[in-house]
């Protein structure tokens, strides 16, 4: 359970400074001061003289902290890039080992290609912290070490619009940025009205479109990839089995604070560098352009066809504040609210980072899933 998870964390979070403490040998002396077996080799010099093996036995190994190993199996639009930036920045002050995946376009992957990513993964140095646009991997399906899984979820109609506008027209950091990054799409399609969209049912307004959070938490069964009861509940209890903390973008500065008191060695600061000077200058990167919001009627059809993500990200946000109650934390966030029908959604979301274009998946000739390992 989730809430197990977090106080094994918080107790061996304590007891590691004091194991490393522990663990430190002392150096014996002789009668003039000097350190006896100050040089420290494994093999015998002269006949009868001993190792330092033999005398001090093998040296300590290398403490980790607990956990030391991390995935964040980023969700499209959700704020992700703003994370992954926050983490290159910890990674260097807190040396642990930081692996982003470049692919953004192939978050299903053959049973073949499963197994070679999560040897792969695992065979990162740890600590490490390890990030990709994929769906959930059960490690220990394939006898696996499982390492503990994080993320952040977003209303999932404000996730659909950002990602629609994003497709079309990108930020404000270029005029013709769009035109660059999607070629292909022809004007009647870039200048769909959204509202046309949704009420006239186009392809990318209705279902299987709009069943995009949950296969991230359900996983890579192919009924993952049906919205329907089945791939909810199994998302819901990979959650609780799996996820350390899953928190909401709504409320993205307690989700660093949780980050910074469950995973101390990967989080330590992060509160303060995103509140930063120098990094609001470097993450000044924000605003989807031609955003309008949707008609009362259009945003009534996508919450209907949306349903079951809704039923996730209510569940996702009742754990996320039972976390907080448990923890003690005091929240330094406005509270979310559910619309009455949608006319007061949060569609004033903070607009972070944008994230890297998400292709539509092909269906076959995807391109090898070892590709993205990058040694640190």
């Amino acid at each position: 359970m989730a809430s197990c998870a977090l106080f094994v964390v918080g107790v061996f979070g304590k007891s590691h400074w004091s194991d490393k403490l522990a663990s430190r040998h002392t150096v014996q002396r002789d009668r003039q001061g000097k350190p006896q077996g100050s040089h420290l080799t494994f093999k015998k010099e002269r006949k009868g003289e001993s190792t330092f093996v033999e005398d001090h036995g093998p040296p300590a190994p290398r403490v980790l902290p607990f956990p030391s190993q991390v995935v964040y199996n980023r969700v499209g639009k959700c704020g992700s890039r703003t994370v992954v930036l926050l983490l290159r920045i910890l990674a260097e002050r807190h040396q642990f080992n930081m692996v982003s995946s470049d692919i953004h376009n192939k978050t299903r992957l053959t049973k073949h290609e499963q197994v070679d990513l999560m040897k792969n993964i695992s065979n990162i140095p740890q600590p490490y912290l390890y990030t990709r646009h994929v769906h959930f991997l059960n490690f220990t399906r394939f006898r696996i070490e499982q390492p503990v899984y994080i993320n952040i979820i977003r209303d999932p109609i404000n996730r659909f619009l950002s990602n629609y506008f994003f497709r079309r027209f990108r930020d404000w950091r270029g005029e013709q940025n769009h035109l660059i990054r999607t070629p292909g799409m022809k004007d009647d399609e870039r200048y769909l009205d959204i509202n046309v969209c949704i009420l006239e049912n186009y392809p990318e307004c209705s279902n299987p479109r709009l069943f995009y959070i949950i296969p991230y938490f359900c996983g890579q069964h192919p009924q993952c990839r049906e919205p329907g009861v089945w791939a909810l509940e199994r998302a819901k209890q990979n959650v609780q089995e799996n996820f350390l903390l899953v928190g909401i973008l709504e409320e993205l500065e307690d989700v660093l604070l949780l980050l910074e008191r469950l995973l101390p060695h990967f989080f330590t600061d992060v509160l303060s560098i995103y509140k930063s000077p120098d990094y609001r200058k470097m993450g000044n990167m924000t605003g989807t352009v031609r955003k309008p919001t949707p008609s009362r009627e259009a945003l009534q059809v996508l919450y209907q066809r949306m349903r079951d993500e809704y039923d996730f990200y209510n569940f996702i946000r009742d754990q996320f504040h039972l976390m907080k109650r448990k923890i003690g934390l005091k929240s330094l966030s406005r509270p979310t609210h559910q619309p009455d029908f949608l006319l007061s959604l949060a569609l004033k979301t903070q607009e972070l980072l944008e994230e890297e274009e998400e292709q539509q998946e092909p269906e076959e000739d995807l391109e090898d899933a070892n590709s993205w390992l990058v040694q640190p």
